[in-house]
């Protein structure tokens, strides 16, 4: 379990994460979300002890990442956004001096590098320096570090940056079977929808500061229902039909109408074609994670 006490952290006059309490329990995982600068990476830093709180606290399975650095780092695994290895180095040697840290019994330790570098598909290249390495093949060999130790407890940071589709269905699996096994993950990410997918809370912060923490049954039925559009000959005239309808906002390429007025979409499709707006989707919705998080963060 990860807990989260009143953390806040400054540098120099800038408070760059502000009074936050968050608390990742056993077999859970937390999604956390914000815009660039919002203190994510801030948080995640101070929360694997890389950098001080300047108040309040991070224990991992009630050890203090500060007090009990060492004893708090052996229950935790960390997956920075951008892996920075020894570039001369090759794989296995480096994976024994980090497993050199827990206590693996003769010929444990070997048996499992060769298992983990197998499951993520980078065995036949163990001979191969790290310099050479590709930027997905760096991050599974981060995610190969970070799960050594058999922690039970994971920070992901931007994980699924520089992988493929496959790398991403690859990433997603394990976060789920760690899950199963009763580890708790703690995962931050600008892709919204893998959020949503996997975790069963979203945290949503802001200017350093927490502003909404959403349940799994929150994410199932998110935000505000209403009509989506999408016009492929939009204007500024389109926002102020649409608002006659109701509360208009636009994402991306998408108009999304809140419940309210007269939520008719055969009405609203026969008025913007009048004007001669040409519609190619129009349906009744919920909010996508993706316009709810811009709504909140605005």
């Amino acid at each position: 379990m990860i807990t989260i006490s009143h953390l806040s952290k400054s540098f120099n006059k800038f408070k760059a994460v502000s009074d936050l309490n968050l608390e990742i329990k056993n077999g859970e995982i937390m999604g956390f979300a914000g815009l660039n600068g919002a203190g994510k990476s801030t948080t995640i830093r101070a929360m694997a002890g890389i950098i001080f709180p300047t108040s309040g606290t991070v224990s991992i399975d009630n050890n203090d990442i500060v007090r009990e650095k060492v004893k708090a780092s052996k229950h935790l695994g960390w997956v920075p956004e951008l892996p920075n290895f020894e570039v001369n180095a090759k794989p296995i040697p480096l994976l024994k001096y980090y497993g050199g840290f827990y206590e693996y019994g003769a010929g444990e330790l070997d048996k499992k590098i060769k298992e983990l570098m197998e499951e993520f598909g980078i065995y036949n290249y163990r001979n191969r320096k790290l310099k050479y390495y590709s930027q997905g093949m760096k991050k599974r060999f981060s995610l190969i570090a970070a799960m050594i130790g058999d922690p039970d407890n994971y920070l992901f940071d931007e994980t699924l940056n520089g992988l493929d589709p496959q790398g991403v269905k690859e990433v997603r699996d394990i976060i789920i079977n760690l899950k199963k096994d009763g580890k708790s993950v703690f995962l931050s990410s600008h892709i919204l929808s893998e959020l949503q997918n996997v975790a069963d809370k979203i945290a949503i912060i802001k200017n350093g500061q927490l502003i909404k923490i959403l349940t799994r049954e929150e994410l199932v039925n998110l935000g505000s229902s209403g009509i989506k559009i999408h016009i492929t000959n939009p204007d500024k005239g389109v926002i102020d039909i649409l608002s006659s309808f109701g509360e208009t906002s636009l994402t991306g390429d998408y108009y999304f109408i809140k419940k309210g007025g007269n939520q008719d979409p055969a009405g609203i499709n026969k008025e913007l074609v009048m004007k001669n707006y040409m519609v190619d989707y129009i349906g009744r919705e919920n909010e996508t994670l993706e316009e709810y998080f811009l709504e909140m963060v605005k």
